[in-house]
């Protein structure tokens, strides 16, 4: 079946613009633009509402978008069935990770899989972790690697205790040498990226005393690394983003530890494929 425009459609109402579906679909936006007009004059009714800030639905679209959304669905899990009669011997996982996975275990996770199954096609999305979660539980996504917690819409399974460190200067020492303790901070700035700060690690900064107004914001971890290298701050970051990160800091722990739990998550609605399931055996095996 084409879901070309349902998948189009779809994705407009994703990312609210024409042209940033267009570069999700990695088609041109006239070829967007064309889908539309044509289905809008096929059903004789518009399905979106255009202005200058964003794209939204008209009343019509509102009524139309989840028949879209599970005919997707539905063409989804025929694609599975055909899947699981072909076994192993060809397909496509759809899988979704985070930055610090997709550098420090993705690569030889992929690399050992593609060597036992050489047709399986591996298709791979980084993203936030909300955004992971909620392309795997739209079924979007086959398998999503992200942080607790999650909606109960999917199912979890828990990977690794990842602990949260403290990126210190080269010449910072602790008061008791080894871990930070509340005293330690006192007076002193925090790095980090936006999109850690309403999870575990504002647990732990919180925990610390540490305002927000003391708080800047970084783009990425090598970022928060660099600015702590040149004096600016402290930044903060778990273990496994820190392993590939380079730079004059110490890395220290908190005296009061705190983790933030990465788990693999797939759709609660459908079963995975032969592929999918020899994909999540092989995280295991690696990760153990």
């Amino acid at each position: 079946m084409n879901t070309f425009v349902y998948e189009t459609i779809v994705s407009i109402v994703e990312e609210k613009s024409f042209q940033k579906a267009s570069e999700k679909l990695n088609i041109t936006a006239s070829a967007v633009s064309h889908a539309i007009n044509q289905v809008e004059k096929k059903y004789g009714f518009p399905i979106f509402i255009r202005n200058r800030s964003e794209v939204t639905l008209t009343d019509n679209g509102v009524k139309l978008y989840p028949v879209f959304r599970k005919i997707l669905a539905e063409e989804k899990e025929l694609e599975k069935t055909v899947q699981a009669i072909q076994g192993l011997e060809s397909g496509i996982i759809k899988i979704g990770a985070f930055s610090s996975v997709c550098i420090n275990w993705l690569p030889d996770i992929l690399r050992n899989y593609s060597k036992k199954f050489p047709h399986i096609e591996i298709a791979l999305t980084q993203g936030n972790f909300s955004e992971i979660s909620q392309r795997v539980e739209y079924e979007d996504l086959d398998l999503g690697f992200t942080l607790l917690p999650v909606s109960d819409n999917v199912k979890v399974t828990e990977l690794l205790k990842d602990e949260i460190k403290c990126v210190a200067p080269a010449d910072f020492t602790p008061r008791n040498g080894q871990t930070i303790t509340k005293q330690d901070l006192q007076g002193f700035q925090f790095m980090l990226q936006k999109a850690d700060y309403d999870r575990d690690t504002k647990k732990t900064l919180d925990f610390y005393d540490v305002q927000p107004n003391t708080i800047n914001f970084s783009i990425d971890d090598q970022s928060i690394v660099s600015m702590v290298e040149a004096g600016l701050g402290f930044g903060i970051l778990p273990d496994l983003a820190l392993k590939k990160l380079s730079g004059d800091v110490r890395i220290f722990p908190f005296d009061e530890p705190f983790y933030r739990t990465i788990s693999l998550v797939q759709s609660k609605s459908e079963s995975l494929s032969p592929a999918a399931r020899a994909l999540v055996s092989e995280v295991e095996a690696y990760l153990n």
